[in-house]
């Protein structure tokens, strides 16, 4: 098992961390959402927590709704950047922002994978892909992205950031779909991708009603995608927030997915850095499979 951990940002900072609650900065705005596996004490004092921006208060499972409280007036929109991608942090009724800080360390991989292969034909299937700061950040290294997701207003959202980074010219395909119809429908067509990220929520519901359930709508899909992957080159990441279960069970699944077409498989957690101290808060599991 490892652990990758998303250094390196500007615009992004886990201040502090401790009795359930996270401290952070995204871009100007200083944010406490609930953090259940933040068990520990907090370092920082009770002042630096009352000076944030704003503080979420709802159920302590992270897809479930609730509202923010602010202390100063916070912008509906603020800018944020990462590497040639800009893009818009917003307040959601979800506890989000519109960025994954900890995914920045699928994003590097995926970039070097892209630049590594050498070709200018590198195509990247984006399944739930939310903002689409990873499609934006994939298509800035040469990558031709087909972008999903069943929400319209994420997928206008992701639009907005595409023309903020001024990314309009790269071959970037937005599609407002539920994920497994997408990708039956692509087997069907005979296609193929060099690499592929999915990011799932662990329920959820398409544009048409479609009902989404990780642990059971997972393994078909994941079997769909290995008829996906190009022969020229392949990788699969999968990342899964707010689970009960293991990043092994992830690694078991990856590895019965894929049996046979070689390569290697990492599993484990992402995680962030918590500035000063160097504690690390874990935010989710990953597994990814890349061919040989």
């Amino acid at each position: 098992m490892t652990v990758l951990v998303a250094d390196g940002w500007k615009d992004y900072q886990l201040l502090d961390s401790g009795a359930g609650e996270k401290l952070e900065r995204y871009g100007s705005v200083t944010v406490v959402r609930p953090e259940p596996q933040a068990m520990w004490s907090r370092r920082l004092p009770e002042s630096a927590w009352q000076a944030a921006d704003a503080v979420f208060t709802g159920t302590q499972d992270d897809e479930g709704p609730g509202r923010w409280r602010t202390t100063r007036t916070v912008p509906e929109t603020w800018p944020m950047a990462y590497g040639p991608a800009r893009f818009h942090g917003r307040l959601t009724n979800f506890r989000h922002l519109g960025v994954f800080p900890e995914q920045r360390a699928h994003w590097d991989w995926m970039v070097e994978q892209v630049r590594a292969s050498g070709r200018s034909d590198f195509k990247v299937l984006n399944l739930f892909g939310y903002t689409g700061v990873a499609s934006l950040v994939l298509a800035a290294a040469g990558a031709a992205v087909t972008h999903i997701d069943a929400s319209k207003k994420a997928v206008g959202w992701a639009r907005d950031n595409q023309s903020l980074s001024g990314l309009d010219d790269r071959p970037i395909r937005w599609i407002c779909e539920d994920a497994t119809k997408f990708v039956a429908r692509e087997v069907r067509r005979g296609s193929t991708y060099d690499g592929i990220l999915l990011d799932p929520p662990k329920f959820g519901r398409g544009p048409k009603g479609e009902t989404w359930d990780m642990f059971e709508s997972l393994p078909p899909l994941l079997s769909d995608l290995r008829q996906l992957v190009s022969e020229k080159a392949g990788f699969v990441v999968l990342t899964a927030y707010a689970i009960r279960a293991s990043a092994l069970a992830a690694h078991g699944l990856m590895a019965e997915t894929f049996e046979g077409l070689g390569g290697t498989i990492e599993s484990g957690d992402l995680a962030i850095r918590e500035e000063g101290g160097g504690r690390l808060l874990p935010t989710s599991m990953f597994s990814r499979w890349v061919r040989p």
